[in-house]
């Protein structure tokens, strides 16, 4: 096994990667009081505190006034902004929270997605938030936190490469909230989120110009510094270890292939494992890929490896009692005088050969080895994979949700929990033997695509590596990047994958 190591250059590229503009320009503090300099003020109102009249900011009669022609009750995610004066400080945003009673951690983040976008409108660079109707004991000091997490999700920027920020930032946040201390430590850790999320985006949102195989690798190197134990495997060590699936999609770049393996361990059970898909750029080989829309967003075809690379990050930033193993499979899918050719015949890690129907379906491939290895190797209780496989997917789901598929009842139902929590909904797809027949190959054990149900027969391609393992594949095409600000995400790259499989791992037996 060969170990890559940072030149210099490298280094400066990890680095880069690693850094995220959001989390680095966006303060948070924490009091029990108001003092702070701001330019506006934030005020959650649930259907509940505005009823009662507990808050004093409304109790004067021009805010009455106001209320009551604007007829705002405190409605979920309604809002209304008052001037009360001339004074930066006396514009007064409204947030309804609806029956906080009954807000879900989804609901929580969603609102702080909410105020960030208001806060945006009116290009304030320092506010004061009155969390107060969120909470009403310490055990309700996360909410803060969750609150405030959903707000730095949205607040989330990638603009490295615009030669002007078209946009004033928000920076200083100050949270008024009745218990500080835990809502600080509650932030902490979700802060440590939004930092696997944004890698996940930043990496993402890289054009393939500066994300290859080997920088990817470099980003996750990186990681070593938190205490993560981190594997490459270049492509001589590829062809050694007889992962001659993955070697064949990455031959025809002149950048070649990579395993990368990053495994944060603070647990002596067997490991979890998550394998990524990682194509850093997709021409679609010599079954080329012709719509120019499409192949532009074809950079992002990596996304599941940036989601498992994220998970990681987070894990290690939170020194969770876990132990995670990401397995993910880089390469450039290209078109040259060494790329694979329509109708070659491939042997897989696993021995398994297949022909090669077409060049499209290369992501299979990767996984296919990229799976086999981290059972073979990892001897994992659980493995989930990650990919941006199947336009079908798309077809079937859009980007409402991600496709999940599995034979284990189990892992199924802890995914899928897992995914509403976090609002990263999943929906089961088929799996079953039905499928192969349509992967059968006159000339190999398998090809690599089938004819009908292209999401289903990809899985079911998939299955055939990972042997008795639960395990379960996660087909995130569609939700990998966004058209537009929604929710917690922004246009561009979402991470998706990162709060789910965090949430997954962290609440294994």
């Amino acid at each position: 096994m060969k170990f890559t190591r940072l030149s210099a250059s490298a280094l400066a590229v990890g680095c880069a990667l690693l850094s995220s503009s959001a989390l680095a320009s966006l303060q948070f503090n924490f009091s029990d009081n108001t003092a702070a300099e701001v330019q506006s003020q934030l005020l959650l109102v649930s259907e509940q505190s505005l009823s009662q009249n507990e808050h004093p900011q409304l109790q004067d009669a021009l805010a009455k006034a106001w209320l009551s022609s604007e007829k705002f009750t405190g409605k979920k995610g309604t809002q209304l902004e008052l001037r009360l004066g001339n004074a930066p400080t006396q514009r007064l945003v409204l947030l309804g929270l609806g029956d906080s009673s009954k807000l879900s951690h989804s609901d929580i983040l969603t609102l702080g997605a909410d105020a960030a976008a208001v806060l945006a409108k009116n290009d304030s660079t320092a506010v004061s938030i009155d969390t107060s109707a969120l909470t009403h004991s310490s055990v309700d000091a996360t909410k803060v936190a969750t609150f405030a997490q959903g707000l730095e999700l949205r607040s989330y920027r990638f603009d490295k490469y615009k030669s002007k920020n078209s946009k004033t930032a928000l920076s200083q946040v100050h949270l008024l909230a009745e218990h500080p201390t835990q809502s600080k430590v509650a932030l902490d850790k979700a802060q440590a989120l939004n930092s696997g999320v944004f890698l996940a985006r930043d990496l993402t949102n890289e054009p393939a110009e500066a994300l290859t195989p080997q920088t990817f690798a470099d980003a996750a190197l990186q990681l070593e510094k938190l205490g993560v134990k981190v594997q490459v495997l270049d492509e001589k060590a590829l062809q050694k270890a007889g992962l001659g699936a993955l070697y064949a999609v990455g031959k025809g770049s002149n950048r070649p292939p990579r395993l990368v393996i990053a495994q944060w361990q603070n647990s002596n059970k067997a490991p979890l494992a998550i394998i990524g898909k990682g194509i850093t750029f997709d021409t679609g080989g010599y079954h080329l890929k012709t719509d120019g829309e499409s192949i532009v967003r074809m950079t992002s075809d990596m996304a599941g490896a940036a989601a498992a690379l994220g998970t990681i990050k987070t894990l290690a930033l939170q020194k969770a009692p876990v132990n995670v193993v990401a397995v993910m499979a880089m390469a450039e899918n290209m078109i040259s005088d060494k790329a694979m050719l329509p109708g070659d015949i491939i042997k897989t890690g696993a021995g398994l050969t297949v022909q090669i129907t077409s060049t499209d379906a290369e992501g299979r491939l990767v996984m296919a080895d990229a799976l086999w290895y981290a059972n073979q190797q990892f001897k994992p209780r659980a493995m989930v994979d990650i990919a941006t496989l199947t336009g079908s997917k798309v077809g079937a789901l859009g980007s409402y949700y991600a496709g999940l598929f599995s034979e284990d009842e189990q892992l199924v139902q802890q995914l899928t929990a897992a995914g509403a929590k976090v609002n990263e909904p999943l929906w089961r797809l088929p799996l079953g033997p039905q499928f192969a027949s349509e992967m059968k190959s006159e000339l190999a054990d398998l090809r690599n695509t089938g004819k009908t149900t292209g999401a289903s027969t990809a899985a079911w391609f998939l299955q055939q590596f990972v042997g008795q393992t639960p395990w379960a594949h996660i087909d995130i095409a569609g939700n990998a990047l966004a058209s537009s600000d929604k929710g917690v995400q922004v246009t561009g790259a979402t991470g998706f994958g990162v709060q789910l499989l965090t949430e997954w791992a962290l609440t294994q037996p």
